[in-house]
């Protein structure tokens, strides 16, 4: 078992190119200098600290710090949105005027769902999922158009993941346990502990419901978005901002790939070698499956929203699903159509 776990919320959990995104706001930097951003000016007796990941060394040191986080902690609330897909729960970052959010691929699901945006303020806006990486976690969601007034979203300054280091320091937001009103986005300081090439590690408190949410570096540049929690909650996995320049395109087109290390999700069938359907030859033991009653014999025909035609379409479905997650499955169990409600399994390492 993987030793991080998603940080998501749950109650139990061709395409085209959109309109005027060509090219990843990342890599053109569309946000850096644009109204509504979230970079903050830096005190210059705290350059040399931020630069090298250092302490402070004096109590006007510290002081200055803790504005300087106050200051980035400010300008994130209204870009740090609450994201909701049915009975889950994650978080997600403006990142452009138009309503882009960055998210993590396991808060996104998969291509096409409608999802809720509750912003700062409590209001909510619909929004549709797009592409997801799930090779690192990195998933993409699009706010609706004509939900504004015309006027852009506030959207966070971003920043690159080229210049990390162990030391630094950075500002996690979020909304843990969902969305509150009273209370806002929560905001966690903290450092890097380390830059690997696919996450960085950080030790800002995260919890449930936290995933998908922005990781700011004390400029207010977006860096990351959270991912996993390890065995502590001072032990967190971040998105590096990067990956989402790198796959733009693909996850733009709504194109989903790639599987989370450690949480590849499996049904745990095997296909009988007498038909062409979906029949199944063998449940293993302690399965999602066997723990939802599909029994040796029974043809699969449905699988959630989508119809189940041949043993390769029922691992293409499955391959489409987050471990966790609950699904509605249709068999054939000798002429009798039953309904079986399946939590998906993860391959064990």
């Amino acid at each position: 078992m993987s030793r991080f776990i998603p940080i998501l919320a749950v109650s139990l959990v061709v395409a085209t190119m959109p309109s005027g995104f060509a090219q990843s706001p990342i890599a053109t930097g569309a946000t850096a200098n644009s109204s509504g951003g979230t970079r903050v000016p830096l005190f210059t007796e705290l350059k040399d600290i931020i630069a090298k990941g250092g302490v402070p060394d004096s109590i006007e040191q510290l002081q200055l710090l803790e504005r300087q986080q106050r200051l980035v902690a400010k300008a994130a609330v209204p870009c740090t949105v609450s994201v909701k897909i049915g009975p889950a729960q994650g978080c997600g970052v403006i990142v452009t005027g138009s309503g882009f959010v960055l998210t993590a691929a396991h808060v996104a699901m998969r291509p096409n769902k409608t999802a809720v945006i509750t912003l700062s303020d409590g209001r909510n806006v619909m929004a549709t999922t797009l592409g997801m990486n799930r090779s690192v976690d990195a998933g993409l969601i699009k706010i609706n158009a004509g939900q504004n007034g015309g006027q852009p979203w506030p959207h966070a300054t971003l920043g690159t993941s080229d210049d990390l280091a162990a030391g630094m320091w950075c500002v996690a937001t979020g909304h843990p346990g969902g969305y509150d009103q009273e209370r806002g986005p929560v905001t966690r300081v903290g450092r890097i502990l380390a830059v690997r090439p696919g996450s960085i590690v950080t030790d800002c408190a995260l919890i449930g419901g936290d995933s998908g949410g922005p990781l700011f570096d004390i400029a207010g540049r977006l860096i990351a978005v959270h991912s996993r929690i390890g065995n502590d909650v001072a032990d967190n996995l971040h998105i590096q901002v990067d990956h989402y320049d790198y796959s733009w395109d693909r996850l733009a087109n709504r194109e989903a790939w790639g599987f989370l290390p450690g949480f590849k999700p499996v049904l745990g069938v095997k296909r009988a070698s007498d038909t062409a359907r979906a029949k199944v030859g063998i449940v293993h033991r302690g399965s999602a499956a066997a723990d939802a009653g599909v029994k040796s014999g029974d043809v699969i025909e449905q699988f959630g929203d989508l119809q189940i035609s041949s043993f390769e379409s029922l691992k293409a479905a499955v391959a489409d699903t987050m471990p966790g997650e609950r699904v509605a499955v249709w068999i054939n169990r000798q002429g009798k159509r039953i309904r079986l409600s399946v939590e998906i399994g993860r391959e064990e390492d």
